[in-house]
């Protein structure tokens, strides 16, 4: 990346092009040795859970990015236990005792509630959309401007982020979302 000062450029924000690159770098860099899936990846046609799985069993061998502990149990993984009607604490749990991501989330439903397949549409198309024209769409132009990406047009959702954030093409993820 070559930098150089025009006019009035602010140093400050030419730094922080510098940080947000570094932190990128270094969260595709963690990303090659822990990979967490997309989280347009499916589980039984449910988007997210597997991601969250990933993090979850990341953490526990203490493998899982800095940048991402702060989070566990918070926004998206929040949302997604609450719509199973489970406990976060208790799903760590449950994923410490091992089993495939279909048998924890069997394990869910078995704990907590079966969603109907219109129930199981909905969530999906609410999460893929998620900062897309709604009360996340703050976050996610702040998220992108932290990394060094607000020029970016087509991220236009929290999934299309976290998938270029990470190091995948988010017109790849969309275009593909139906393959997962």
């Amino acid at each position: 990346m070559i930098i150089r000062e025009e006019g009035n450029a602010d140093k400050a924000s030419l730094r922080s092009g510098l940080n947000s690159q570094a932190k990128q770098e270094r969260i595709i860099r963690s990303m090659d040795k822990i990979p967490l899936r997309s989280p347009f990846k499916k589980t039984d046609g449910f988007v997210y859970f597997a991601r969250m799985l990933d993090k979850i069993r990341a953490h526990g061998k203490s493998a899982l990015p800095p940048d991402y502990q702060p989070n566990l149990g918070k926004g998206f993984d929040q949302l997604c236990v609450a719509f199973l009607r489970v406990d976060y604490n208790q799903l760590v749990d449950r994923v410490k005792q091992g089993g495939t991501d279909e048998e924890i989330l069997h394990w869910c439903s078995s704990v907590g509630r079966q969603p109907s397949e219109d129930e199981v549409y909905v969530w999906n198309e609410f999460m893929r959309k998620r900062g897309w024209n709604d009360e996340v769409s703050e976050t996610l132009k702040r998220r992108k401007k932290e990394a060094g990406m607000a020029g970016r047009s087509e991220i236009e959702t929290m999934f299309a982020f976290i998938d270029a954030d990470e190091g995948r093409s988010p017109v790849t993820s969309h275009e593909d979302r139906q393959l997962l």
